[in-house]
C-alpha cells in the first residue's frame, strides 16, 4: 500500500531540490579572482547576477582599508583578498626617471574579502633603484594553500596563504643575475601544474620554472638584454599547450613542461616597452606596445608555429594609424579588436587587416589627448566595464559602429603623481564574487555589482 508519509517527504523533498536551484540560479554563478587577470588569466568576467546600471546614490562600499602605495592589482581567493604595497623610509620619494636608491618596506597582505580586516602582512626591506618607485608592481598568485608575490627589484616569495608564514623565497637578482629594468619586475608569476613560471632575465634566463613546493629550478630559456614587463600566459593552439613569452626582442612560443622553444616572430620593441598581456581569438594573436604599434599573428592549426598576418609600419607614439597600448591590454573577439591607445584613444580595429573603425576619448579623458591616458577593458557578457585612470568605473557596449556608455561612477580618487603633472590610478581591479576591488595608493575598497 502507498505509505502517505513517504508521498509527503517526497514532495517535501522535492519541493526543497526546486528552491535551492532556483535559489542558486537567482544567485548566478560567483567566481574568485585568483591571479592576474581572473581565474583563466584571460582578462574575462564571466560572473552572473550583476546589475545593468548603478544605483542611484552609487553602488554600495562594503569596505575601505588604508594601504600604501603601489601599482600591483588584487588577487581574490578563498574569502581573502591579497595586494602589495610599499612605505619608504624617507620623506621624499624620488619620481620620474631612475635617479638613485629609494629606500623602504614593501608588504604582502591579506585582508579578509567580507570585512577588509588586515588577516595578516609579510613585509621586507627593498631599496628601489627603479623609475616611478612609488610601489611593487605585479599582482600575487593564490595556488591552493600558497600565495605567490614578486617584488620590484626582484624578490621572489612563496607564503602560507592562511598564515603569511614563509614557506621559501628566492632572490632572482642574487641567483640569476638579471639586471633591473627601468620600471622593476612587473610580470605576475604564473602556476601550470606543478610549477610556477618567473620572467627574471638574463643570459639564457629570461624565463625560468621553478618547483612550486621548493623554489628548486626545472627548467631556463630564453635570452635577451630586458626581460620586459609582459606577464606570461599559456595558450592552447596547434594541438598542443604553448607558454606564450613576449620580450622587447621577439615573440616566443615555449612546451611549458621543458621550456623548449616551439617558435620564434623577432619583434624590436623601443624601450622595451612590452606590457600588454597577449590576445588570443582562435588561431590568431594580438599584441600592442606603446611605440610600435600592433601586430597580428597566425598560428599554425595542426603543429606550433606562427606567422604575421599584419603588423604596424610606424614606431611612433604620436602618429598612430593601429593601437599603440601602453599599460591598458586590448581586447580581441572576433572580427574586431577593442583598446585604448598612447594618448587615451579608446579605438575599434578590424582584427583582419588593422584599421581603424572609430575612436573616442570619452572613456578616458573626456576630451584632448594625453600621453599614457588609460582605462582597463574588462568583457562582461555582452558588454565591458571599463576602470580609468581617474577613478571612474564605466558601463559600456563597444561595437564596429561606437561606443556606448551606459552608466558611470566614480569610485576612487587619483593619488598616484607619476604622470607628468596629473594624478592617477593605475592598478588593475579584480571582479569577484559580485564585487569590484580597486585601490590606489591610499586606499583598497570593496564595491557590490550585484544585481
Amino acid at each position: 500500500m502507498p505509505n502517505p508519509r513517504s508521498d509527503m517527504n517526497a514532495m517535501t523533498s522535492a519541493r526543497l531540490i526546486t528552491v535551492a536551484v532556483l535559489t542558486f540560479q537567482f544567485a548566478g554563478i560567483a567566481d574568485d579572482w585568483p591571479q592576474w587577470f581572473g581565474p583563466n588569466r584571460d582578462g574575462i568576467w564571466r560572473e552572473t547576477g550583476i546589475l545593468e546600471t548603478f544605483p542611484a546614490a552609487g553602488p554600495e562600499i562594503t569596505w575601505r582599508t588604508p594601504i600604501g602605495a603601489g601599482y600591483s592589482g588584487p588577487a581574490v581567493a578563498k574569502g581573502k583578498v591579497y595586494i602589495t604595497d610599499r612605505h619608504p623610509d624617507t620623506e621624499r620619494v624620488l619620481k620620474g626617471n631612475k635617479a638613485g636608491s629609494n629606500p623602504g618596506t614593501d608588504r604582502i597582505l591579506c585582508l579578509s574579502e567580507s570585512t577588509g580586516e588586515r588577516l595578516w602582512e609579510f613585509k621586507y626591506p627593498s631599496s628601489y633603484g627603479v623609475s616611478y618607485p612609488s610601489g611593487p608592481r605585479a599582482t600575487p598568485s593564490v595556488d591552493g594553500d600558497s600565495v605567490y608575490s614578486i617584488g620590484t627589484e626582484g624578490m621572489f616569495f612563496c607564503l602560507d596563504a592562511h598564515s603569511g608564514k614563509l614557506n621559501w623565497k628566492v632572490d632572482l637578482k642574487a641567483r640569476y643575475n638579471p639586471k633591473t629594468q627601468i620600471w622593476g619586475h612587473a610580470a605576475s608569476p604564473l602556476i601550470d601544474k606543478d610549477k610556477v613560471i618567473l620572467i627574471p632575465g638574463g643570459e639564457g634566463t629570461t624565463v625560468v620554472a621553478l618547483d612550486k613546493q621548493n623554489g628548486n629550478e626545472l627548467w631556463r630559456s630564453l635570452s635577451t638584454r630586458d626581460p620586459g614587463y609582459c606577464h606570461p600566459i599559456i595558450i592552447e593552439a596547434g594541438g598542443v599547450r604553448q607558454l606564450i613569452i613576449w620580450h622587447p626582442e621577439s615573440i616566443n612560443a615555449l612546451d611549458p613542461e621543458t621550456g623548449q622553444a616551439y617558435w620564434t616572430i623577432p619583434w624590436k620593441i623601443k624601450a622595451g616597452l612590452t606590457i600588454a598581456t597577449p590576445r588570443q581569438d582562435g588561431n590568431h594573436l594580438f599584441l600592442s606596445s606603446f611605440y610600435n604599434g600592433s601586430t597580428m599573428l597566425r598560428l599554425g592549426d595542426r603543429a606550433p608555429t606562427a606567422e604575421i598576418v599584419w603588423q604596424s609600419k610606424k614606431a611612433s607614439e604620436r602618429d598612430t594609424t593601429e593601437l599603440h597600448s601602453i599599460i591598458s591590454t586590448p581586447v580581441f573577439s572576433g572580427d574586431h579588436i577593442y583598446g585604448v591607445c598612447s594618448y587615451g584613444q579608446l579605438r575599434c580595429l578590424t582584427s583582419r587587416s588593422g584599421k581603424r573603425l572609430w575612436e573616442t576619448f570619452a572613456a578616458t579623458t573626456s576630451g584632448n589627448p594625453v600621453r599614457w591616458a588609460t582605462a582597463f577593458l574588462t568583457p562582461h557578457k555582452q558588454r565591458y566595464f571599463l576602470f580609468n585612470e581617474t577613478g571612474d568605473l564605466i558601463i559600456a557596449q563597444l561595437s564596429p559602429e561606437r561606443y556606448t556608455e551606459i552608466d558611470r561612477v566614480n569610485l576612487l580618487k587619483p593619488t598616484n603623481d607619476d604622470a607628468r603633472g596629473r594624478l592617477v590610478v593605475w592598478s588593475h581591479p579584480a571582479y569577484a564574487n559580485k564585487h569590484i576591488i580597486v585601490r590606489n595608493d591610499e586606499e583598497i575598497i570593496r564595491v557590490s555589482l550585484a544585481k
